[in-house]
C-alpha cells in the first residue's frame, strides 16, 4: 500500500506519503503555509515528495484528503486535486475530516480537549476529542466567545484556538493539520476495516460568493 495524503482546508497545503504500516510510516512530506497559494503549491509538493520518495504516481494505490470543515476557495482545490487523482489512477480516494487529522497529531490520550481552525469573520471550525482518535462531538462553526464555556478548561489545539485566547485558555500545538498525521490515522482505520468518510467537503456554512438578487437583464429579449 502507498498512500497519497493532501489536505487544503487549512493555510497549509501539505501532502504526504505513507506506506500503510506502523513500522515504517511516513515515506516522504512537505508542508507549506500560505493561505492564498493552495493552487499554485499542491501540484509541486505533489512531485516533490514522489521525487524524494523515489516514486512515481503509478505507485500510489490509495488517496488520502482533508475534507475540512474549511474556507471554500482552499479547501475545493485539495478535494478536486484528490478526486483527478482517483481517477487518474483508478484508486479509491478516501475522506478524513481535517480536525481529525489534527487532534491525531496531537497525540493527547487522555482527553477531553478540543480542535479549532481559523474559519474567518471571528468564527472557528471546532471539534471536541475525548482522545486522540475519538471525536465525541462536532465539527462546528461558532463565535469562541459563544463557546468559551463549552471549552473551558480544556486543552485546545489548532491555529483557531490560537488566535482566541480568552476563549481557548490551555492552548497546545500543532497549529496546522499535516498531510502525514492524516495518512496515518486513515491507515489505520483502513487496517482495522473502518469506513472512511467520501471525498466530499465539510463546508459548514454557505460561501462568501452569492449570486445578487435583484440583478438587471442585460442581454436583448
Amino acid at each position: 500500500m502507498l498512500l497519497l495524503a493532501l489536505d487544503t482546508a487549512t493555510p497549509a497545503v501539505t501532502v504526504a506519503l505513507h506506506d500503510g504500516t506502523a513500522s515504517f510510516g511516513t515515506v516522504a512530506e512537505s508542508s507549506q503555509v500560505d493561505a492564498r497559494r493552495h493552487g499554485e503549491l499542491l501540484l509541486p509538493a505533489v512531485d516533490r515528495v514522489l521525487a524524494e520518495a523515489g516514486l512515481g504516481l503509478d505507485a500510489v494505490t490509495d488517496v488520502v484528503v482533508g475534507v475540512g470543515p474549511g474556507p471554500y476557495t482552499g479547501l475545493r482545490v485539495g478535494l478536486m486535486t484528490a478526486d483527478t487523482f482517483g481517477l487518474a489512477l483508478g484508486v479509491p480516494v478516501h475522506g478524513v475530516c481535517t480536525l481529525d487529522g489534527l487532534a491525531y497529531a496531537a497525540g493527547i490520550e487522555d482527553g477531553p480537549f478540543v480542535v479549532a481552525t481559523d474559519a474567518r469573520r471571528k468564527e472557528v471550525y471546532w471539534a471536541r476529542y475525548e482522545d486522540a482518535r475519538t471525536r465525541v462531538s462536532g465539527p462546528a462553526v461558532d463565535r469562541p466567545a459563544d463557546i468559551a464555556e463549552q471549552v473551558a478548561g480544556l486543552p485546545a489545539v489548532g491555529a483557531g484556538a490560537a488566535l482566541y485566547p480568552d476563549a481557548f485558555g490551555d492552548v497546545r500545538g500543532p497549529e496546522h493539520v499535516s498531510a502525514a498525521a492524516l495518512a496515518a490515522l486513515a491507515a489505520e482505520r483502513l487496517a482495522a476495516g473502518e469506513e472512511l468518510l467520501e471525498p466530499r467537503p465539510l463546508y459548514l456554512r454557505r460561501p462568501d460568493a452569492q449570486v445578487p438578487k435583484n440583478y438587471k437583464v442585460v442581454t436583448p429579449k
